[in-house]
């Protein structure tokens, strides 16, 4: 007869212990401190963070024990002692009281009496535990110390003489971001937290250290000394710079938002956010901002009411119907919005609307898709492939989730045009010339090593989505992927690239490409900064110059005024109730943050006003409710119209093409502090020393490049990690956007 579990209600790899009198089971070699965090016990903690490695230095989380009836000689770490079969903890014993106070007494030892003008008041973990574990007066008479503080970039700001040592920033950096960018110098009382070189944090996470210090020795360089956080509203919103869609809080003060903060999604984000979703509000107030519309009357620009906005819009949108019209849209346009403009299109007539402004390729008739694995089961995969796609500034977290996976075992290889610099180990590099990646795809070891995998995942990047012979790229990639298991996972181009699919934002009888290269008479483009945002910009100059433009904008900036007759201001995704759809396929909602500046308009109350002075059908809602039923009728096309791949050039270097980390979009240009990070390292052309030497170039040479629809001047920089044949630039810059893609020739030197 078998032997019968003494507790059969317990599972398997559990053990029972007793917190404050509670009973539970919790899983083995799980900490005191997670037990208690489970069953909702507070215990109070500086240095423990459960997505950081343990280090027990703060000792804040000490508790009385009990094992076998034998209390512990001395109070425990929570963080750090594991649980044991039939353990008993006390939390709020006398022991483990007066331990907790001891500690805090110590901690405040050296920490400066500056909460009225510290940033970081009322939102101290140190300046809450203080008023419950903190004595009232100080037995200690000696002068404290002070910290010399370190210029940490534009950021984040430094007072370091607050700092109690508790390293989280440091394990954040070295755990999560992979930088390791800052650590502990010195020993005993005289310990800093620094970067013993002094320089700014190049990390493109670096605003997470502010979320994990616990006192206000680490905090926002935008937000410092603008306002107190008991006056800010927190809204529910989302990154709009990347299909991952981050979670996060819009905090606003009277209608402007100040900054913004992660809301934890383990499925998104995690609890971490990218420096470009946390500081690129900044760019939502620069000086030209669109505040009022505007019309241009001979020649001339002049603002005008909302009536004769809408007017003036509705004659030409009247007089050029049907093929006539071409309807450009931003990726990162709501699901509303690009909803209500398919629907707008379709009552004009007009199958000419697209989306996809950053390809080259429409051969195949590709649209974004979402992921075929979950972004958060992408870290428990054991093989994955980045194939066409600097990773690390596409997609910032989603790269995070890459090191994470890594961390736990699993191999990575790439295929780029470019050895970017990761932070996770790569077991297999190919770094060739645009044009041969598909054959470095088909590798017999990558095939194999994603064949053998348990979970493998291919990770299609930018570089491959928006090249000239992207569709040859997406069948390659698509050929591994079946042949090996693969799990597909195309990067949409764009934040809503899927959603706007879905809405039926998509051509059905010319594509962006067609649009262009056949101009049409007249155009609406939404939300697009026309000089920076097309793949092509010399054709999307020359056919937009050529017609009549009705300009939807958040910004009326110069590229706007050149080419619109007309500029309607529309609100930000920050400053309206909007749904996007990220990677993953899911829908997510985003509150109202900021005010809308001036007389701008959300951009669905515009649609809907233009579509009633057009008499279109369906457009007669009065609410949001309204937009979203009318949004939601519109579908993909059973047929996607699509333009010829353009033919191959042979000569001259071939151009590999990645967006500029923070160049992205309209918004995120105009936020200063991330202008000035060091990660924005401004136009420029880079290529081998040996293509230079060739070329006869030399490092910091400015050089004028030719390209099928524009020329270029730029400044050459030489790295050794460029595939031979190959030049490097970022968009996103005035002075990489005649290029495009596809090969250039050297004009001068």
């Amino acid at each position: 007869m078998s032997a019968q579990p003494a507790n059969p209600n317990v599972p398997p790899d559990h053990v029972t212990i007793e917190i404050d009198g509670q009973s539970m089971a919790v899983p083995k070699n799980s900490m005191i401190i997670q037990a208690a965090d489970k069953a909702g016990i507070p215990i109070p903690r500086f240095c423990y963070h459960d997505k950081l490695a343990i280090a027990a230095n703060c000792r804040m989380c000490l508790v009385d024990a009990e094992m076998g009836g034998r209390a512990s000689p001395k109070p425990l770490p929570a963080c750090a002692t594991p649980v044991a079969d039939g353990m008993k903890v006390f939390t709020r014993s006398e022991k483990a009281l007066k331990a907790q106070r001891n500690v805090m007494e110590f901690l405040l030892i050296n920490h400066p009496l500056d909460c009225p003008i510290c940033d970081q008041g009322g939102e101290c973990e140190l300046q809450d535990l203080s008023l419950g574990y903190g004595r009232s007066v100080s037995r200690f008479q000696e002068r404290k110390r002070v910290v010399p503080d370190e210029d940490l970039g534009p950021l984040v700001a430094t007072e370091m003489t607050r700092c109690i040592q508790c390293t989280r920033c440091v394990r954040f950096t070295a755990e999560i971001a992979g930088t390791y960018e800052l650590g502990g110098m010195y020993r005993g009382e005289n310990l800093q937290i620094g970067t013993y070189d002094g320089k700014p944090l190049t990390t493109e996470l670096s605003g997470n250290v502010i979320d994990v210090c616990p006192v206000g020795a680490l905090t926002n360089k935008v937000f410092q000394f603008r306002a107190r956080p008991w006056e800010l509203i927190a809204r529910e919103s989302i990154g709009y710079h990347d299909a991952m869609g981050s979670n996060l809080f819009l905090h606003t003060r009277r209608g402007e938002v100040l900054r913004a903060v992660p809301r934890d999604n383990e499925a998104v984000n995690e609890c971490w956010l990218s420096d470009r979703d946390r500081y690129s509000h900044q760019g939502l107030y620069s000086d030209d901002r669109a505040l009022k519309p505007l019309q241009k009357v001979n020649g001339e620009w002049r603002e005008v009411s909302w009536a004769e906005g809408l007017a003036a819009a509705a004659e030409i949108l009247r007089a050029h119907q049907g093929d006539d019209l071409g309807v450009l849209v931003h990726p990162a346009t709501s699901n509303e919005e690009g909803g209500l403009l398919a629907a707008l299109a379709a009552g004009l007539g007009s199958g000419n609307l697209d989306h996809r402004i950053n390809n080259r390729d429409f051969s195949d008739g590709a649209v974004a898709q979402p992921f075929a694995l979950p972004l958060a089961e992408i870290e428990q995969a054991d093989t994955i492939i980045v194939f066409g796609s600097n990773i690390r500034h596409e997609l910032p977290l989603l790269h995070q989730r890459i090191r994470k996976a890594n961390r736990n075992g699993a191999k990575v290889h790439v295929v780029n045009p470019v050895d970017f610099d990761f932070t996770f180990n790569v077991a297999s590099k190919q770094i060739v010339a645009p044009s041969q990646l598909a054959a470095a795809l088909d590798d017999a070891g990558l095939r194999d090593a994603a064949q053998s995998a348990r979970r493998a995942v291919l990770i299609v990047g930018g570089m491959v989505e928006n090249h000239p012979n992207a569709a040859a790229l997406r069948a390659a990639a698509g050929a591994f992927a079946a042949a090996t298991g693969a799990s597909l996972c195309r990067i949409p181009q764009g934040a809503n690239a899927v959603g706007l699919a879905r809405h039926g934002v998509l051509p059905t009888q010319r594509d962006v490409a067609a649009m262009l290269a056949q101009p049409r008479n007249a155009y609406i483009i939404y939300g697009i900064e026309p000089g920076l945002d097309f793949a092509d910009t010399g054709a999307a100059q020359k056919a937009l110059n050529a017609a009549k433009v009705v300009a939807f904008s958040q910004f009326a900036c110069q590229s706007t005024r050149n080419v619109a007759d007309v500029i309607l201001p529309i609100g930000s995704l920050a400053e309206i109730e909007a749904t996007l759809t990220n990677l993953d396929g899911r829908d997510q909602l985003t509150q109202a943050g900021g005010k809308l500046p001036g007389g701008a308009r959300e951009g669905w109350r515009v649609l809907r006003a233009l579509g009633g002075e057009l008499k279109l059908a369906s457009f007669e809602f009065t609410d949001i409710a309204g937009a979203r039923a009318l949004a939601g009728q519109q579908q993909a096309p059973a047929s996607i119209a699509s333009s010829a791949a353009a033919a191959a050039d042979s000569n001259g270097l071939e151009l590999a093409v990645s967006a500029a980390i923070y160049r992205t979009d309209a918004t995120v240009r105009r936020a200063d502090a991330l202008q000035q990070h060091p990660l924005t390292v401004g136009a420029r052309a880079v290529m081998a020393p040996t293509d230079a030497e060739a070329a006869g170039l030399a490092q910091g040479r400015v050089v004028k490049l030719s390209a099928s629809n524009g020329t270029a001047t730029l400044p050459v920089h030489l790295d050794a990690r460029v595939a031979a044949g190959t030049v490097w630039i970022e968009s996103g810059y005035g002075a990489t956007a005649p290029l495009g893609a596809g090969r250039v020739t050297v004009v001068s030197a």
